[in-house]
């Protein structure tokens, strides 16, 4: 396949990999772990063995916007910032509910190749240039799955951190321990999407439940500032269990990681699915509170959840960031990342 090749071209050395016999390579990017023959690509179809080279995805970007940082979303890191976001092609799932599927599943479905004609060679001081020209308070990696691309997203991140800049990956999360210690001192936020709690559901996305917890506990621990998101699906992932052992799994994690329930709308594959209503989003945000969370939010419906968009002190009660969709009405957190009201520290990173 053409595009196959174009994307070999646009690639450079990896270091996410362990030598093996016979000149094959174990890829320890993601959780999949792929084992790469010489010539043979992972279940993600950009990374690949090259006569016993790692190649990995590197200098372009298949999509470049400057964001406020709410849209990726994050609610805790840097409030109200302009973020320049990049994304590559391709993913190491198959969702059949993707919102980016043009992007990511260009290696494997023919109606998404138009994806191919996105694609821009850049470098990394390019990027970074940008986003001081934009004003942008970070970088971050999103719109395909970063932690595929993670040896890329690390020369940008790293002129980054010496321009003075945050960065984040915006991720499904099914990650290894390598990986997060690879990007462990050049990377600041990590947005990790809990799809659902059941196994089964993983399965269908091409994936499995417990790596993706794992990254969730890990990044925490390792000082990441850590947000988790899921898409909630009608018929899919809606049920009070499964939001209840999300909420309780998170909770036992940290009470303050930040838990985005947000709205799907029909696409991908999933068209037969409802858009999710504004209730459904109320009652998951109401469950995840109920759980222990401090801090609970629903997404993409503004106006429509009261005030579940807006970061309320979790000792008082007091509203201290307010939003209207992406947008912030209000910041009340003083210099300290405290209520003014009651002293009460916000878990968060603030400036």
């Amino acid at each position: 396949m053409a595009l196959e090749q174009e994307l070999d071209r646009l690639t450079i050395p990896g270091e996410l990999f362990e030598k093996e016999q016979e000149g094959s390579l174990r890829c320890t990017a993601c959780a999949h772990r792929c084992r790469l023959s010489t010539g043979r690509h992972g279940v993600c179809g950009l990374r690949f063995n090259d006569a016993g080279t790692l190649k990995v995805p590197g200098g372009y970007v298949a999509g470049l916007n400057v964001d406020p940082i709410e849209k990726k979303p994050f609610s805790h890191f840097l409030p109200g910032s302009r973020v320049l976001t990049f994304g590559m092609l391709g993913c190491n799932f198959r969702c059949s509910f993707c919102q980016n599927w043009e992007t990511s599943q260009v290696l494997r479905d023919g109606q998404a190749d138009s994806a191919w004609l996105s694609v821009r060679r850049v470098s990394a001081d390019r990027l970074v240039s940008l986003a001081l020209q934009n004003g942008a308070a970070a970088i971050a990696s999103s719109y395909n799955e970063p932690f595929i691309t993670a040896e890329w997203a690390v020369q940008i991140f790293r002129l980054a951190k010496k321009a003075g800049l945050k960065t984040a990956f915006v991720s499904n999360g099914f990650a290894t321990p390598e990986a997060l210690a690879y990007l462990r001192p050049w990377l600041d936020g990590l947005k990790i999407d809990l799809k659902t709690m059941s196994e089964e559901g993983y399965r269908q996305t091409g994936g499995k439940l417990q790596p993706v917890l794992d990254t969730i506990k890990r990044a925490h621990e390792a000082g990441l500032w850590v947000e988790v998101v899921t898409l909630v699906i009608p018929g899919f992932n809606d049920s009070n269990e499964e939001l209840w052992k999300a909420g309780r799994f998170i909770t036992e994690v940290s009470r303050d990681i930040p838990w985005h329930v947000t709205a799907y709308h029909p696409d991908y594959k999933m068209l037969d699915a409802p858009s999710t209503p504004a209730t459904v989003l109320q009652r998951a945000a109401e469950i995840g509170l109920e759980a222990g969370l401090h801090y609970v939010y629903a997404g993409n419906l503004p106006g429509r959840v009261g005030s579940l968009e807006d970061t309320h002190c979790p000792q008082c009660g007091k509203i201290l960031v307010k939003r209207g969709g992406y947008w912030i009405q209000e910041n009340a957190i003083n210099d300290e990342g405290k209520c003014p009201q009651c002293d009460t520290p916000i878990a968060g990173v603030w400036h």
